[in-house]
C-alpha cells in the first residue's frame, strides 16, 4: 500500500513539474527584454498549455475537483492551437501578411470563449462539455496546428541545408511545434493509453527543449571563443567599442546594478561575449569584474567627497555592490585605502 502511494506521489511531481515550469516560463517570456509579438504569443501558448496540463493532473489524482475548474482547463485548451499559430507567424515575420488582422481575429477567439463559458457553464451542460465540446477543443488546436505547419515548413526544409544555420530562434520555434504536436497527440490518445500521459509528455518535452538550448548555447560560445582566441581586434572597432562601453558607463551607469553580467553588456554593445572579453583584456589589460569595479568605486569616492555624509552601506549599494564588505574589498584593491580612511583624509585636507 505504501509503495503505491510513493508511486503516484512520484507520479503526481513528474506530471505537475513541467506545468508548474511552463508557467514560470510564461512569465519570463512576458516580462523578457527586449519584449516582441512572437516572445507574447510564445507565452500566451505557454501559458494555455500549463492551465491545461494543471487541469488533467489535478483531475486524475483528485476526481471530485469543481466542474469551473475543469471548464477553465478546457476553455484554455481551446487557445493554445491560435496562440502556437500566431507565434509561428510572428516568429517568421508573415503576420502583417494574413487576411483578417491579428488583433481582430485573437479578440474573436477570446470573446468567444468567454461568452460560451457564460450561456453554457460545465456544471449545468455536462453532457455538452464531456462530448461535444472535448472533441471540438482537440479538433480546433489540430486545424490551427496544421496552419502553422505551411508557415514554418520551410524552416524544416533548412534542416537538411548545410548552407543555412539555424538561430537559436528557430530552434526555439520548431521545438515548440514539435512539443505542441507531440502533447497534442499524447491527448488525443489518452482514451487507448492513460488521461496523465498529456502531462508527462509535456514535462518530458519541456525539460528536452531546454537543454538542447542550453547546449545549443554552450557549443556556440565556445565557438565564439574559438573564433576570437587568436583574431586581433582592429584598432577601429577597439575604439568604437570603448566609447560605447564607456557611454553605458558614464550616461546609463549600468554599473550601479549590483547583477550586471558581462553577457547583459555584450548585448547592449551588439557584440558577443569573447570580444568584449577580448576587448578588456588585450586592450584595456583588466578583468570585466575590474573594469566594472572601477566605475563604481569612482562613483563611491564622489559620494565620500559630498558635504553630507552617507552611511557606508547606503554608497555600497547605490555603487552597485552587493554588500558592504564586497564594497571594503574592492575599494582597498584600487586605492589602497578603505573608504572610512579616505573619507577622512578628504575631510581632513578640506580643513
Amino acid at each position: 500500500m505504501q509503495s503505491v502511494q510513493i508511486n503516484s506521489e512520484i507520479l503526481f511531481f513528474l506530471s505537475a513539474i513541467g506545468a508548474f515550469n511552463g508557467l514560470l516560463l510564461a512569465l519570463y517570456f512576458f516580462i523578457a527584454k527586449p519584449s516582441s509579438l512572437a516572445k507574447q504569443f510564445l507565452a500566451l501558448m505557454l501559458l494555455m498549455i500549463s492551465i491545461r496540463i494543471l487541469k488533467s493532473v489535478w483531475f486524475f489524482f483528485h476526481p471530485e475537483v469543481t466542474k469551473t475548474f475543469l471548464q477553465v482547463g478546457l476553455s484554455a485548451c481551446f487557445l493554445i492551437g491560435p496562440f502556437l499559430y500566431f507565434y509561428c507567424l510572428s516568429a517568421t515575420n508573415k503576420i502583417a501578411n494574413i487576411l483578417i488582422p491579428w488583433q481582430v481575429h485573437v479578440s474573436a477567439l477570446v470573446l468567444f470563449t468567454v461568452g460560451f463559458n457564460v450561456l453554457y457553464p460545465y456544471q449545468d451542460y455536462l453532457w455538452l462539455w464531456q462530448n461535444r465540446v472535448y472533441s471540438i477543443v482537440n479538433y480546433i488546436w489540430l486545424f490551427y496546428s496544421v496552419l502553422s505547419v505551411k508557415v514554418i515548413w520551410y524552416k524544416f526544409r533548412q534542416l537538411f541545408d548545410d548552407k543555412v544555420k539555424l538561430s537559436n530562434d528557430d530552434i526555439l520555434l520548431m521545438s515548440a511545434f514539435i512539443g505542441n504536436a507531440i502533447i497534442w497527440f499524447a491527448y488525443y490518445s489518452s482514451t487507448y493509453t492513460s488521461y496523465i500521459v498529456g502531462a508527462l509528455s509535456f514535462s518530458f518535452v519541456f525539460y528536452l527543449v531546454c537543454l538542447l538550448l542550453i547546449f545549443r548555447w554552450r557549443e556556440q560560445q565556445t565557438l565564439l571563443g574559438k573564433k576570437y582566441q587568436f583574431k586581433k581586434i582592429e584598432q577601429s572597432q577597439v575604439q568604437s567599442l570603448q566609447e560605447k562601453l564607456e557611454q553605458l558607463m558614464t550616461q546609463q551607469e549600468l554599473f550601479r546594478d549590483a547583477n550586471l553580467t558581462q553577457p547583459q553588456v555584450a548585448r547592449k554593445l551588439e557584440v558577443s561575449v569573447p570580444l568584449l572579453s577580448q576587448m578588456l583584456n588585450d586592450n584595456l589589460n583588466k578583468s570585466f569584474s575590474v573594469y566594472i569595479n572601477e566605475h563604481r568605486i569612482s562613483a563611491a569616492k564622489e559620494l565620500l567627497r559630498a558635504n553630507k555624509p552617507m552611511k557606508m552601506d547606503d554608497i555600497s549599494e547605490q555603487c552597485g555592490f552587493n554588500s558592504q564588505s564586497t564594497f571594503y574589498s574592492a575599494f582597498k584593491k584600487v586605492e589602497n585605502s578603505t573608504p572610512a580612511k579616505f573619507r577622512s583624509q578628504f575631510s581632513s585636507n578640506n580643513s
